[in-house]
């Protein structure tokens, strides 16, 4: 792992930045070009504005490890609201939560019971709801609570970590109850020996994954797999072996960050791939923000040195 990605995942965690870049405007200006806005409204327009482009959406609201079960309430009434808002508008968008959102950490078993309140409001509209993946820590509880959800809907997925030494043993398990998995390449600050520190590694074991998950035997009812990289190299690699095995397109889509090459979401999009724009949005957007950095370090001087300008 290179000395700036690991810089950038540590300040994801600092308190003090975070208190004090959140009232930066350089920071604050610089952000959007990551998220619409703070607002699920600015995210709600976005998705339309990408409809016509036939690109479809994921939205989720930035924040993670409340520190209050009530504020578990909150987030609850909020996808709800966000529920409403997206049959509203008529948009193709599914919806991603934390586990930690929705109380997590204080009671796991509360946890679980919001879940299964937005699943099931989320199967009304034919919503697809994601548990995004956090953490090294929550994996074995996030993969517990998926596991639990999985049997009552096909309308559930989850996030998987390919830089975790343990996901190869972890896609077994999910391929085996015909999973929908997010494949993402991981982006928190974790020791070696819990994760590929080598970008070289995480893109073969990236590949690996996902080729384990279009094999004949993952083919199960229901099961999907969202190849969610901005790596284009990654991205060709996969489209070669998927267009080899002639496998059948709704087995996969792509998904990519709102605001990270957009340019090549509308490529995919054109060429008739199914494509869809992850877009986030609310007020706690700073380790988010870094850990993003951190996958795509241009011009991060620039945005360190004015972080601690007036």
């Amino acid at each position: 792992m290179s000395v700036m990605r690991k810089a950038l995942l540590w300040a994801s965690t600092n308190a003090w930045l975070r208190e004090r870049a959140m009232r930066t405007g350089f920071v604050k200006k610089s952000v959007k070009k990551f998220m619409p806005g703070e607002k699920v409204e600015d995210a709600i327009q976005a998705a339309a504005a990408l409809k016509p482009s036939g690109i479809n959406t994921i939205l989720t609201r930035l924040g993670e490890n409340i520190t209050h079960l009530k504020e578990a309430d909150d987030v609850f009434n909020h996808y709800m609201s966000v529920l409403a808002l997206v049959k509203q508008a008529g948009i193709d968008t599914q919806i991603s939560i934390k586990p930690t959102q929705l109380g997590y950490d204080q009671d796991p078993e509360k946890c679980f019971d919001y879940c299964m309140k937005l699943l099931r409001a989320c199967e009304q509209q034919n919503v697809l709801f994601w548990l995004d993946m956090e953490s090294s820590p929550y994996v074995d509880g996030t993969l517990a609570l998926y596991k639990r959800l999985r049997p009552q809907s096909a309308n559930v997925g989850v996030a998987i970590q390919a830089y975790l030494i343990r996901t190869d043993k972890d896609l077994e398990d999910l391929v085996a109850m015909g999973a929908l998995v997010r494949m993402v390449k991981g982006a928190y600050l974790e020791p070696p020996t819990v994760a590929f520190p080598e970008k070289s590694r995480v893109d073969e074991q990236y590949y690996k994954n996902c080729e384990r998950l279009l094999r004949d035997d993952a083919n199960k009812p229901g099961a999907l797999l969202h190849i969610a990289t901005h790596d284009v190299t990654l991205q060709e690699r996969l489209r070669a072996l998927i267009a080899e095995r002639k496998i059948d397109p709704k087995r996969y889509e792509f998904a990519m960050l709102f605001g990270i090459n957009s340019a090549r979401q509308h490529e995919l999009a054109k060429a008739g791939v199914k494509i869809r724009c992850l877009i986030s949005y609310g007020e706690f957007w700073f380790p988010w923000y870094m850990r993003r950095l951190g996958e795509r370090p241009a011009n991060v001087w620039f945005v360190v040195k004015n972080m601690f300008k007036g």
